[in-house]
């Protein structure tokens, strides 16, 4: 009764297109979540890993580098730091 001699209609070419755009976009972006994913725990491991300092000493190099504190005051509490690392927490104590 129904019946297309040549095919589907334009809106069904239309439908079929736009239903496989949209099939391949899914595809695609759960492909990148799922990577994503897996490499959310090595890049953080990669970072600190990298320089070879602890989490103390990168927080008290950002400060340098952002200038609220000085040189001085930069070393002195770096040394502190590394003092405190084998001991009780709180060198000086």
């Amino acid at each position: 009764m129904f019946w297309f001699p040549h095919g589907a209609p334009g809106w069904g070419w239309f439908a079929m297109s736009l239903g496989m755009l949209l099939f391949w976009v899914l595809l695609i972006a759960v492909a990148v979540l799922l990577f994503r994913a897996l490499n959310r725990g090595t890049g953080q491991s990669r970072a600190q890993g990298g320089t070879g300092r602890s989490v103390p000493e990168q927080l008290l190099a950002e400060r340098f580098a952002r200038g609220e504190i000085d040189e001085d005051e930069y070393r002195r509490r770096l040394d502190v730091l590394r003092q405190g690392s084998g001991g009780s927490g709180w060198p000086g104590r």
